[in-house]
């Protein structure tokens, strides 16, 4: 096998959780790209809809509603995407969210949606993909942690986000640990500030933010949502067949820091 043909995804059915917008709109490109079909399984079934019909060339691309803190909700998707697509061969945890508040003022439903979204989430999904790769044998999970997992970013207030997003470093290594004598590699992208559509709506209303992720970003820039798409490729494919329990960090240098 040559080195272009490891990335190869020819064949491959694929989901991508919360890809109707933003990074995961972005890594279900890219897997289309290299010849996956995709499952864009997202909370707004309009807008994962919307997306799906974007990204439908010359693979099969569709849209699947999905709650990923709901285990049946989970548990449907799985099945609803294995008979229109086929067993899934990779699985990209990307649905999140983030809730800022200083610490001391958040309450408790307001950290349990965010545990919810971006911890339970990711291990909801994980299980129920999980188990069919397990039974064939075979699979490739990448899950989307955040430079938030590994430093307290500044100035927002977001004691909720960054705690989930290292759980997210953790399960990730846990499960390859678990699964990686059968057949099964799980690791993790762990993105900075990324230029997306909800991210300029925040800096719309908090200008001097930018300013501050700039100052403490060695490369001086937001990341380009396109830049994930060659990472999220290699650790779906053949490319990092030695590889699982990793992290990586794309960051600007951030936490180089």
């Amino acid at each position: 096998m040559s080195v272009l043909e490891s990335f190869s995804l020819d064949g491959e059915t694929a989901i991508v959780t919360g890809a109707a917008q933003g990074l995961g709109k972005q890594m279900a490109t890219a897997l289309t790209e290299v010849g996956a079909d995709v499952a864009i399984a997202d909370v707004n079934l309009e807008k994962a809809e919307r997306a799906a019909e974007e990204l439908d060339g010359e693979t099969e691309v569709i849209a699947t509603e999905v709650d990923v803190t709901d285990e049946s909700s989970v548990e449907g998707m799985v099945d609803a995407v294995t008979d229109r697509l086929g067993p899934v061969d990779v699985l990209v945890n990307n649905a999140g969210i983030v809730e800022n508040s200083a610490a001391e003022e958040t309450d408790v439903e307001s950290w349990r949606r965010v545990v919810s979204v971006n911890l339970d989430g990711v291990f909801l999904c994980a299980k129920h993909v999980g188990q069919q790769m397990l039974e064939r044998g075979e699979g490739r999970i990448v899950n989307i942690s955040s430079m938030s997992g590994f430093d307290v970013n500044v100035p927002q207030k977001q004691a909720s986000y960054n705690t989930t997003k290292a759980g997210v470093r953790m399960l990730t290594q846990s499960l390859a640990v678990e699964w990686g004598d059968r057949g099964v590699r799980v690791n993790a992208i762990a993105p900075g500030y990324m230029r997306t559509d909800l991210v300029d709506e925040v800096l719309a209303e908090n200008p001097e933010m930018e300013e501050t992720w700039l100052e403490n970003t060695p490369m001086g820039r937001l990341g380009r949502p396109e830049e994930l798409k060659e990472l999220v490729v290699y650790l779906a494919s053949d490319a990092s067949s030695y590889m699982t329990g990793s992290t990586v960090v794309m960051d600007g240098g951030y936490t180089s820091r």
